[in-house]
């Protein structure tokens, strides 16, 4: 069985607008958020393999604050470029290019791909998956090539304002 979490960068800051999209840092309420989500999903016993993020500054920031909580080394993580600006289909080409010997993932990306992520694998209907909104996917599938949506089944959804 493999299982990913889909999370959406924690909030980010629009204060210094001579920095591109890709540099921008996190905000107050990003850094108060992301390391408050993590502390909640190791909380609920989750174990993870590896985290793999999105090159983009406050992507790779909220990563970050995870991999301290579930105490993967910063230089483990798995920075992939196309994750930032993808389609759905991008973040699960690289998905199902991970080593199989990771049986929990943590992806971290961007709106609004991450929202679609998450519908896809759910009939209930989900209209934003916020900052720092966490999706949890489940499958059946033995190995990451083979996760596919008949296969895999949205099982969890969390976001800062249920705690916050």
């Amino acid at each position: 069985m493999k299982t990913v979490f889909f999370i959406r960068h924690a909030k980010s800051s629009w204060e210094d607008m001579s920095l591109g999209d890709k540099q921008r840092p996190l905000n107050q309420r990003g850094k108060r958020d992301a390391p408050f989500m993590a502390k909640m999903l190791k909380g609920l016993g989750t174990k993870v393999d590896a985290i793999v993020t999105s090159s983009a500054n406050r992507a790779n920031t909220t990563a970050n604050f995870f991999a301290v909580e579930f105490e993967i080394p910063k230089e483990d993580m798995i920075v992939r470029d196309e994750i930032y600006e993808a389609y759905t289909e991008d973040v699960l080409s690289v998905l199902k290019s991970l080593d199989d010997h990771f049986e929990t993932v943590l992806i971290f990306g961007h709106n609004p791909t991450f929202t679609s992520l998450a519908n896809m694998y759910s009939k209930d209907y989900i209209p934003n998956v916020p900052t720092c909104g966490i999706v949890k996917i489940e499958s059946e599938a033995t190995n990451w090539a083979s996760f596919k949506v008949d296969n895999s089944v949205r099982t969890a959804f969390y976001y800062p304002k249920q705690y916050l």
